[in-house]
């Protein structure tokens, strides 16, 4: 099968986790042998997110020159190169000998006038405290949102992805064989102006909605969103908490998810089978392999496909 893996930004650092060399190898490497198990007997295209990396080195910037920051699409090609040279390195290290991979920094377009643009939802950068967080908010006028795991973050704008720009040559790559990483943190926002040509916007594009629209451009089969959690739950922290196994895109439309964290995953799993993919699967990146074959995380799957799930003898009792 052809898997397009979204990997998020925190199975990559680890929440409270410093963001130091030495931790973005160590999970790199981590991360690598998960992908390079489900590489012997799938076609993997990898993607992913860049939230932790592209808050923090927004925090340096705002440190090195207050009144001149570097905008958030700059650093958001730089994050896509610095993680994507460690995954290639790693996963070059993890596969067999003569496997290719390839790092392509993307582009994809969003819409100037999305209205995500004035009302900020994506979380980028670390934790703070209630104390923390005020000075930091005014110091440089951001947004914050309270996590569901608690502390403060800071939110910015994530516009809906409308066309990854790129996306022939990495079609070509991927037909020819090569493993390819692309559309780091959601890839990097650019809008169309009036003349027809492209700039960068002031944004961060969920890697989730960028990596279902990858994988309906690829034609893949199933798209698998990694993250640091084991499943998705109903009444998340609350007394009726309830992880899901199979379910339907018609189902989850039912129910009511974060905006901010698996609110877009649950979007774009829905858009991706319903759009005709087989599966999109949710959980924790170690248990990549056992997700695609239907033995843990949360699998959204077409209606019949669920019916035979759940009516087979090993279905997840959860």
């Amino acid at each position: 099968m052809r898997i397009v893996v979204a990997l998020g930004g925190n199975a990559l650092l680890k929440r409270c986790e410093p963001m130091t060399a030495e931790a973005q190898h160590t999970n790199a490497r981590i991360a690598a042998a998960a992908l390079a198990d489900l590489a012997r007997d799938h076609q993997i295209v990898v993607a992913h997110g860049n939230g932790p990396q592209v808050g923090l080195m927004a925090l340096r910037s705002a440190a090195y020159a207050p009144d001149n920051p570097w905008p958030l699409d700059i650093l958001g090609a730089e994050t896509e190169g610095m993680i994507g040279y460690l995954l290639e390195q790693e996963l070059m290290n993890a596969l067999p000998r003569g496997t290719d991979c390839a790092t392509l920094l993307t582009r994809v377009e969003v819409d100037p006038a999305d209205p995500a643009f004035d009302r900020p939802t994506k979380p980028i950068g670390p934790v703070y405290t209630e104390k923390e967080a005020g000075p930091v908010s005014a110091e440089h006028g951001w947004s914050m949102v309270e996590e569901a795991t608690g502390g403060l973050r800071r939110v910015v704008a994530s516009p809906l992805p409308i066309a990854i720009l790129g996306i022939v040559p990495i079609r070509m790559l991927v037909e020819a064989g090569v493993c390819v990483i692309c559309a780091g943190g959601g890839g990097i926002p650019v809008v169309r102006g009036k003349d027809g040509k492209m700039e960068g916007v002031e944004a961060v594009i969920d890697k989730d909605r960028t990596s279902a629209l990858l994988a309906r451009e690829l034609d893949a089969d199933v798209l698998l969103m990694l993250t640091d959690v084991e499943a998705v739950f109903r009444d998340w922290g609350g007394p009726d908490e309830e992880a899901i196994g199979s379910i339907t895109p018609d189902a989850l439309d039912e129910l009511t998810f974060a905006e901010g964290s698996m609110g877009p995953k649950i979007t774009a799993a829905c858009d991706f089978v319903r759009a005709g993919g087989v599966m999109a699967g949710i959980g924790r990146l170690q248990d990549a392999r056992a997700i695609v074959e239907r033995r843990a995380g949360t699998q959204v799957l077409n209606s019949v496909a669920a019916e035979n799930r759940d009516s087979s003898p090993d279905a997840q009792k959860r």
